[in-house]
């Protein structure tokens, strides 16, 4: 197994970077979106704010996140980071989606309102893609190269990564590079067909993509606080370990809880030889956990459980786990 990757750092450069692109991105489609009265640019302008509030949690996030285990928290505080996360995904809805969601329907079902200034529009929003450009590929390159540490593609990696927030920069910079092209189309649909029912639907479709990057991060959060088990690779290859130790008779289950990024709890029941002595299982059981931390540095903590695996109770419960 390859070394723990250090990503903490990279994260905390790749979400700064967002914070400060999204702080000025935000600033100059505002008055943008004042001089040219268009809706799909305003909507645009409540995105990068939504963005900026995201970025600043996301910091929050990660600070706190990586304070060390204490008597009140003793397995470290690495879900505050799923927490922060989660509120995140809340404030790009309850702040962008809905805006965009206003200012479409009120764009669309109200009076044509002019278009003014539309050349103002399309510098800021090229502007603005240029920028946002620089902050997706800083989140791209870290989302790559973590994905190839750990052996996966990059998708499926974004799909079960445990650091929601390279995950939440990403998505959310995606969504803003679409959300850009989007209201440079309704600003140019505005001015072709002199009707303001384009800027409208723009920014409707804005507010449709921000929910929906909303709700896939609540959703990733959600699973992540429940109590999700470390990526199920890593979990086979526990077990395989585990049952090649010579004084192990059978592995009966192996439980594992992600409890922060790159943080995994592990609690293994292991039927051992019945010829081992008091004084060789307690060995036997250090020098284990010593061989699983070396070969899976994501293990924090290990609890190896001696049980018999004829137990009729302890069968049970494992079977009806996982549904046999």
């Amino acid at each position: 197994m390859s070394e723990k990757p250090s990503g903490s750092g990279e994260s905390t450069l790749t979400v700064v970077l967002a914070l400060v692109v999204n702080l000025a991105i935000a600033i100059t489609k505002a008055v943008a979106g004042v001089l040219t009265g268009s809706a799909a640019i305003l909507s645009e302008a409540a995105h990068s704010v939504a963005d900026t509030f995201t970025e600043a949690l996301l910091l929050t996030a990660l600070r706190r996140s990586d304070r060390p285990a204490d008597r009140r928290h003793p397995f470290g505080y690495g879900k505050e980071r799923y927490f922060w996360s989660l509120l995140a995904a809340v404030s790009i809805f309850a702040s962008g989606a809905m805006f965009a969601f206003y200012e479409g329907f009120r764009t669309v079902f109200g009076d044509q309102e002019e278009q003014t200034r539309p050349l103002v529009g399309y510098i800021v929003l090229t502007l603005a893609f240029l920028l946002e450009c620089i902050s997706w590929t800083q989140a791209f390159r870290q989302v790559r190269s973590e994905s190839a540490a750990h052996g996966r593609g990059f998708f499926d990696f974004l799909r079960m990564s445990d650091d929601p927030t390279v995950k939440t920069v990403f998505l959310e910079d995606s969504a803003a590079l679409i959300g850009l092209v989007l209201a440079f189309a309704g600003l140019g649909l505005h001015q072709l067909t002199g009707s303001s029912l384009w800027d409208g639907l723009a920014s409707l479709a804005i507010g449709l993509l921000l929910a929906l990057v909303a709700y896939v991060l609540a959703r990733t959060n959600k699973g992540l606080l429940i109590g999700r088990q470390a990526d199920p690779v890593m979990v086979k290859a526990i077990w395989r370990r585990l049952s090649e130790v010579p004084e192990v008779e059978a592995v009966v289950d192996v439980l594992t809880m992600l409890i922060g990024t790159d943080r995994v709890l592990l609690c293994a029941r292991l039927d051992f030889t019945d010829t081992l002595t008091a004084f060789e299982l307690e060995t036997a059981c250090v020098r284990i956990s010593a061989e699983l931390r070396g070969t899976f540095p994501d293990l924090d903590e290990i609890f190896l459980e001696p049980v018999p695996r004829t137990d009729p109770d302890l069968r049970r419960r494992v079977l009806d786990r996982y549904g046999f």
